[in-house]
């Protein structure tokens, strides 16, 4: 029978990337145009980069994307591989365009600057 004296069992995530001990932040950028056939190699470096880094935040500087279905795909995209590696992407440097399509597409609580 387990022991039951200990009411906190260990959730499996690393004490030190809690946000008691600070966060790990990195930036990155894309650079467009972006075609759908990029998307795969995109995630692809972008997840090589937070497997390496073990970052919990990642700074996405999106100003030379054009505001498009392509670059909202991106960046979902982008996120969910994130949030898989236990990280947020923030983007930065949004242009108007580009963040009233995220909200129309109905990811402005994912996809925040």
């Amino acid at each position: 029978m387990p022991d039951r004296s200990d009411d906190f069992s260990s959730s499996g995530r690393s004490v030190l990337r809690t946000a008691v001990y600070g966060q790990t932040t990195i930036t990155f950028g894309i650079r467009g145009p972006l075609a759908r056939s990029d998307l795969p190699g995109l995630c692809d470096r972008v997840c090589a980069l937070l497997e390496s880094s073990h970052a919990t935040v990642a700074l996405c500087e999106v100003s030379g994307i054009a505001a498009d279905a392509v670059a909202v795909d991106a960046l979902a995209r982008l996120q969910l591989a994130a949030y898989r590696h236990g990280c947020q992407v923030r983007l930065r440097e949004c242009t108007p365009a580009l963040r009233d399509l995220v909200a129309f597409m109905g990811l402005a609580d994912v996809l925040v600057e």
